[in-house]
């Protein structure tokens, strides 16, 4: 074996070894993720409470968090925010009734249930704006045609005054009967376990879909970072 081969093979050994360590480092220097964080949507205002950083005082920040609701999903059961506490879910607005494009957002909500399914921190909620045809009975033979593949996916529904308000006021999104049709917005929202909002992606965008499975796993690692740090 010559000496030039020797070589490259020295130097695919010391590529192989170091660049785990070289990613975990980009990761985690000195103890802290170097990942985005996510954006927090919604009114804001500066609270009376402040932190240091670097011998900085900064004022703390009040975010938006939605408020509670009052839902029941297909099997009758009540959905409110205390069901999802310390969860972190996904909602979107749909009717059965409606054309195609209720079916490519929710293949694409069952999609993501079924890449989460093992995970216990992350929920999916469906809501109708037509509750007077869709009963509990035809929400559920509809979400059985998607053949779940976790029971962490909510198909619910609930008064319309308080799911259009709930839309509108909660969530900044359209909700609401115009006529004989509905307005609502084809959104998925992500929510995170302190009920706040962190992001909006086109729910019948594939793209759109991919960037919200990236942004899950963010707020999963927050998560996690919490519990690490409060062990230490």
């Amino acid at each position: 074996m010559n000496k030039a081969s020797i070589l490259k093979k020295i130097m695919i050994l010391v590529l192989i070894l170091a660049v785990p360590g070289f990613l975990y480092y980009l990761l985690n220097a000195k103890g802290k993720n170097r990942y985005k964080p996510l954006a927090v949507f919604g009114p804001k205002e500066v609270a009376k409470t402040g932190h240091k950083f670097h011998g900085k005082y900064i004022p703390d920040t009040i975010y938006h968090t939605i408020p509670d609701f009052k839902l029941t999903d297909q099997e009758g059961k009540p959905v409110t925010l205390s069901t999802l506490k310390g969860k972190i879910f996904v909602v979107n607005f749909f009717y059965a009734n409606c054309p195609t494009v209720c079916q490519t957002i929710n293949k694409n909500m069952s999609w993501l249930v079924g890449t989460y399914y093992k995970n216990k921190m992350v929920y999916f909620l469906t809501i109708t704006v037509d509750p007077e045809r869709d009963t509990r009975e035809v929400l559920d033979k509809y979400l059985q045609t998607f053949k779940p593949e976790s029971n962490r996916w909510l198909m619910c529904s609930g008064d319309t005054s308080s799911v259009y308000s709930f839309a509108r006021n909660g969530l900044f999104v359209n909700a609401a009967r115009a006529g004989n049709d509905f307005v609502y917005s084809d959104d998925f929202v992500l929510i995170d376990q302190e009920h706040r909002i962190r992001g909006y992606y086109k729910a019948a965008v594939t793209p759109e879909v991919n960037r919200l499975n990236d942004e899950i796993k963010v707020l999963i690692a927050e998560e996690l970072r919490k519990v690490d740090k409060a062990l230490y």
